[in-house]
């Protein structure tokens, strides 16, 4: 791959609604990257930020055939994910590409038999791995710290649901929301999941009742040496958006917080107080995005894998399935099942 002759990444983004403005903060603001082009179904939002960050504006198709961009940032609708990852990886450009990579299965392993054929280089955005808080859980588990990991406990509920029309287009919560989760336990567990039990209401709105999805879920994933993880999921948390992990270990055990926009906390005669916590995703997880362009910048310079694969969006998808049939079924549903 040419990388030009400043050695630094030469970046198109697709996609400029509110993921696409976050991961074109991202790569403008990394040393190693340079943003030449947007595009998007709306040239109003795509000249808005290509003025914003003094880049081009084009079409998908113009950014796939030019030689002056290495790799794209896929924010688009999820049903067009597939194809354009397929497109440019044939076009021999990087692939960096919003969960999930479709809703289907069966064209995830057809989108990833493309990568492996062209040798392309694809990472999927499951930013949460890349928070350095939970990064930290982690390396303590790497170290011996917790001993061999047996638990794990992941609480993610929202501040609220997003709009209904959005449901039918996200998949519902398990594709959408619980996906992110699914990565998680995968990434903390350090083994694969065998068994799905899943559980799921509608508590918060019943218009996505209506709308055929739940917003109140937990999930168990147990893995064949036992292993086991709990996912607790709501739309709706009025304290903030609620973000936590803890993994119990033979040795000990190690946990995450919820962050706050600033870590005080103040005592007076009425009691303690602490500020509320991040209300949005994308203040929550700012320094995480910012990381994993980071981590996709190296992974194009040779010095990493491109991490989390195309085959961690299909594992994460595959949970999320069979949580559905655990719900449908009112089972315990066994992932060689379903993949």
């Amino acid at each position: 791959m040419d990388l030009g002759d400043a050695m630094a990444i030469r970046f198109g983004v697709l996609g400029t609604g509110r993921i696409g403005k976050v991961h074109a903060k991202a790569v403008t603001g990394n040393p190693g990257a340079r943003l030449v082009a947007v595009a998007d179904a709306m040239p109003a939002a795509a000249e808005a930020l290509a003025a914003q960050y003094g880049c081009e504006v084009r079409s998908i198709e113009a950014i796939a055939a030019a030689k002056d961009i290495d790799a794209v940032v896929i924010c688009t609708p999820t049903d067009t994910h597939a194809d354009l990852i397929e497109m440019f990886v044939r076009a021999g450009k990087a692939v960096f590409c919003e969960k999930p990579i479709d809703l289907s299965l069966a064209r995830v392993k057809q989108c990833l038999e493309v990568v492996r054929a062209e040798n392309g280089t694809l990472m999927v955005g499951f930013n949460r791995r890349f928070d350095p808080h939970f990064q930290a859980v982690r390396a303590e588990i790497d170290k011996g710290t917790v001993g061999a990991v047996e638990m794990v406990v992941i609480t993610s509920r929202d501040p609220g649901a997003p709009p209904v029309d959005y449901i039918a287009r996200s998949g519902g919560i398990f594709r959408d929301m619980t996906i992110h989760d699914f990565d998680m336990a995968r990434f903390l567990l350090g083994e694969e999941v065998a068994e799905v039990s899943a559980m799921a209401s509608v508590l918060v709105d019943p218009a996505i009742g209506k709308a055929g999805d739940s917003d109140s879920v937990q999930v168990m994933l147990r893995t064949a040496l036992g292993k086991m993880a709990v996912i607790s999921n709501s739309r709706r948390a009025t304290y903030g958006y609620d973000q936590r992990i803890e993994v119990h270990g033979s040795k000990g055990a190690v946990s995450a917080e919820n962050q706050r926009p600033v870590s005080i906390e103040v005592a007076t005669g009425a009691g303690y107080t602490r500020p509320p916590l991040h209300d949005f995703f994308m203040t929550r997880y700012t320094e995480a995005y910012a990381a994993e362009i980071a981590a996709f910048i190296d992974a194009m310079a040779g010095k990493a894998k491109a991490s989390p694969s195309g085959e961690d969006g299909l594992l994460a998808l595959a949970l999320a399935e069979a949580a559905l049939k655990s719900v449908a079924e009112g089972r315990v549903v066994r992932m060689s099942e379903i993949i």
